[in-house]
């Protein structure tokens, strides 16, 4: 005989503040991650293109390891033997904050490189021949151009930072992932705990889409031509 199981939310319910904690600091470390990714693989990109081979086969290097490396792996290796190389302490916040914002500038950079790329060599030659210095060039004529069109990547890549945020719960971070399995663990109620953090991350997640498409289809008439 079949038996339809007895659900009980109220694990959720009676400590959504509990849940709620976690999903700040799922939210804080998420937007520290982005900004140094952001940071981090503009510059690592521009240095690539504009650098010389030996900086963009060395930089290249440098980013095609990052991507190999596991980011569990790296957010272990960033909490517990970073700290041993510089003779200091390493919160586990900082930790995820570091791990999630260096590998993911190693993708963000590849997003650049290419959307940086794709704008004609004659638009900066034309901007020098204006009298713009290179920097010029790159943030009035290259960068607005090219961003328009880097957005739907980037839109990509902070979704999976978010959905790789879970991972903290590997280094102890108290993010939301955490609190789900610390109430797991004092409930027993799998099912019901994990499918509704399952359905907060699509919570966070789809809208991001949805607006980056959105700015997207905006944005990209005045690219045209």
């Amino acid at each position: 005989m079949f038996l339809i199981p007895r659900f009980d939310f109220s694990a959720v319910t009676d400590h959504w503040q509990f849940l709620l904690q976690g999903l700040v600091v799922t939210l804080e470390v998420c937007a520290l991650g982005m900004l140094l990714a952001t940071a981090l693989g503009l510059a690592v990109a521009v240095l690539r293109i504009y650098g010389g081979k030996t900086v963009d086969r060395g930089l290249g290097f440098v980013v095609d390891v990052m991507r190999s490396i596991p980011l569990l792996a790296l957010m272990v290796w960033v909490f517990y033997a970073l700290p041993v190389l510089v003779n200091g302490e390493m919160s586990p916040f900082l930790a995820g904050v570091i791990s999630l914002g260096v590998q993911y500038a190693a993708f963000m950079s590849e997003v650049f490189r290419a959307g940086l790329g794709s704008i004609s060599p004659g638009q900066r030659l034309a901007a020098l021949a204006l009298g713009m210095t290179p920097f010029q060039a790159l943030y009035r004529v290259i960068v607005p151009q090219a961003a328009v069109r880097m957005l739907p990547p980037m839109g990509s890549q902070l979704v999976s930072l978010i959905k790789d945020s879970s991972l903290l719960y590997g280094i102890a971070v108290a993010e939301l992932m955490h609190q789900a399995a610390t109430l797991n663990g004092l409930y027993a109620r799998p099912f019901e705990i994990f499918t509704a953090i399952a359905i907060v991350y699509v919570v966070l997640t789809y809208p991001v889409t949805l607006g980056v498409n959105a700015v997207y289809r905006r944005l990209v008439p005045l690219t045209a031509g």
